[in-house]
């Protein structure tokens, strides 16, 4: 067994430049809550996408500031697709309107036009793109069909945000454009959501309840700043013995990592206080941000390897994949996608993401509350079942990658 893992979710974007960063804000106190690195952030933004930004502890607090924004208000509906995380119909519920699940295309992961029409109201007040693990939705279309009927377009970008190589239509035509900095997606500040508005009375509402909004507590932004340590030093060497779990276990139930997602959260809830991005968070984010041509383009060569070995020894493949796309990670569709990520996990693969068995992911989610009905979107419940993902992110090697598919090759064909 490698002692290295290969793995979704052991601090992704931990390298030993993130973790000297982490740890050197670690030791500056009077940096945690408040600085320039907020400002030094939302310039940086602006180089990259259109609009103003706002910055928030995470991508939902973004989205349920834009719906504020909006005047989302009981009786009205949001369109989203089947197949995305809980923090997405949370931020709906949290805003009083209702998500109105829409099924997606089986090549790409996301949206289609069609789909979308047919889920139109005259309640509908807005519909949520989201480009899954960086493979654009068709958001051209998705801006005529709103357009036509008076509908805002939200570009959900947490999986990808576009450089100078592309993906050319990705953040080009939502009227607002939601980021993550959450510790897997595009780039990573540990925790952290941004908003790109380009009408500018809305970037100014929204800019008033970043205002408004709470400072963290500086025990919680030190505790965020311990954890590329404790998955550096501590989760990944463990990776391959039978101690992982448990002091996994150990770690979450006293509160030296804190959850990606809260219990309240996996059943529904979700707290109407916005909070302000810490400033030692926007400081990773920013480092990231900076680095952003280097982070795509290492996931380009990890989703092009994967591309080429998979179209030679052919694998069952997503068509809507095309070479030279920074995907957060690789989908393919295999059968007994559960059974074979239990045998990989006894060689240190790791290849549970949260986004497999679940429409509303992760699977753990409390379904009765969603206001999703089972056989609504077919395509999304088969495809749940039969994803499993290849990792691509920056501490993924091409090493690790010609490993892992391999091993891939000899179970597809089994």
């Amino acid at each position: 067994m490698r002692i290295r893992p290969i793995h979704h979710t052991f601090g992704p974007h931990v390298d030993w430049r993130y973790l000297w960063k982490a740890t050197a804000l670690s030791y500056a106190p009077w940096r945690y809550v408040a600085g320039t690195a907020c400002n030094e952030l939302k310039q940086e933004l602006k180089k990259v996408l259109p609009g103003e930004p706002a910055l928030f502890t995470s991508g939902r607090q973004a989205l349920f500031a834009v719906l504020r924004a909006l005047d989302v208000r009981p009786g009205h509906e949001v369109i989203v697709q089947g197949y995305t995380c809980v923090v997405v119909p949370n931020a709906i519920h949290a805003s009083g309107a209702v998500p109105v699940f829409a099924d997606i295309d089986r090549d790409t992961l996301n949206l289609t036009k069609e789909s979308v029409e047919t889920c139109i109201t005259q309640r509908t007040k807005a519909v949520i793109c989201q480009h899954t693990f960086g493979i654009p939705a068709p958001v051209k279309e998705l801006r005529s069909l709103c357009d036509k009927h008076g509908i805002v377009l939200i570009e959900d970008m947490a999986h990808v945000i576009p450089d100078h190589s592309g993906p050319g239509t990705i953040g080009k035509y939502g009227d607002f454009l939601i980021l993550s900095f959450g510790r897997d997606k595009a780039i990573s500040g540990i925790e952290g959501g941004a908003v790109m508005s380009r009408d500018p009375a809305m970037a100014q509402k929204i800019a008033g309840m970043e205002e408004a909004a709470i400072h963290r507590q500086w025990w919680e932004v030190a505790r965020l700043l311990e954890y590329p340590a404790r998955m550096y030093s501590i989760v990944r060497p463990l990776s391959c013995t039978g101690l992982l779990r448990p002091v996994l276990w150990t770690m979450r139930q006293f509160r030296l990592i804190a959850p990606v997602l809260t219990k309240e959260e996996k059943e529904g809830s979700m707290s109407p206080l916005l909070y302000k991005l810490p400033n030692a968070c926007a400081a990773l984010a920013l480092g990231e941000l900076k680095r952003l041509e280097t982070i795509n383009n290492h996931r380009r060569t990890i989703t092009d390897f994967f591309l080429r070995y998979g179209k030679e020894h052919g694998w069952p493949m997503l068509q809507g994949i095309t070479p030279g796309s920074p995907l957060q990670k690789f989908p393919l569709f295999v059968k007994d996608a559960q059974r074979k990520r239990a045998i990989l996990r006894k060689e240190n693969i790791h290849l549970n993401d949260g986004w497999t068995s679940c429409v509303v992911c992760p699977e753990t989610v409390n379904m009765d509350i969603m206001d999703y009905h089972w056989g609504k979107d077919p395509t999304a419940e088969a495809a749940c079942e039969q994803i499993l993902s290849l990792p691509t992110h920056p501490t993924m090697t091409v090493f690790q990658a010609e490993r892992l598919a391999r091993r891939m090759d000899a179970l597809i064909k089994k």
